[in-house]
């Protein structure tokens, strides 16, 4: 779980993501025009929904505010989920989130102006769900995209 943001000419725009680590699926993302605890809370709350997750997964994150409030720390807890935390000053624990970004920005974000909060919102959400998720082949995932793993691996 982390969050990046994207400029657009009406002002920042937050994305908040939450990555299954071990199929490297975008399972929860939202964005907003505030960095705050609701947006990492949506995040994870589209994640619970989606994949309904057994008690005993392991959630990690940073140690942003967000993610240190009451209320997000009380969801995790709600759903039987156990809380990791990157150690005070450790850039590497996120290793895979900020990949993500990275790839993100220079995918979709640093090719496009973007006018407004909404035209960047459109075009994350139709490159996440449209093309990161179902068509974006990754070497640790013997270049398959996240969903073909996840197809493969049910099996």
């Amino acid at each position: 779980m982390d969050i990046s943001y994207v400029w657009t000419r009406e002002g920042w725009l937050y994305l908040a993501v939450v990555i299954d680590l071990f199929s490297r699926r975008v399972v929860g993302w939202a964005v907003g025009d505030r960095l705050h605890r609701d947006l990492a809370l949506a995040a994870l709350r589209k994640a619970l929904f989606m994949r309904r997750p057994p008690e005993g997964l392991i959630h990690h994150s940073d140690r942003g505010s967000q993610y240190r409030s009451v209320e997000y720390q009380a969801e995790l807890r709600r759903h039987g989920i156990r809380i990791s935390m990157s150690g005070n000053g450790n850039c590497y624990d996120d290793a895979m989130v900020e990949t993500f970004f990275k790839t993100t920005e220079s995918e979709l974000v640093w090719r496009t102006v973007f006018y407004t909060r909404d035209q960047a919102a459109t075009a994350i959400a139709r490159y996440i769900d449209g093309f990161y998720n179902p068509v974006r082949r990754h070497s640790a995932l013997d270049y398959t995209s996240p969903a073909q793993f996840e197809r493969t691996v049910s099996r």
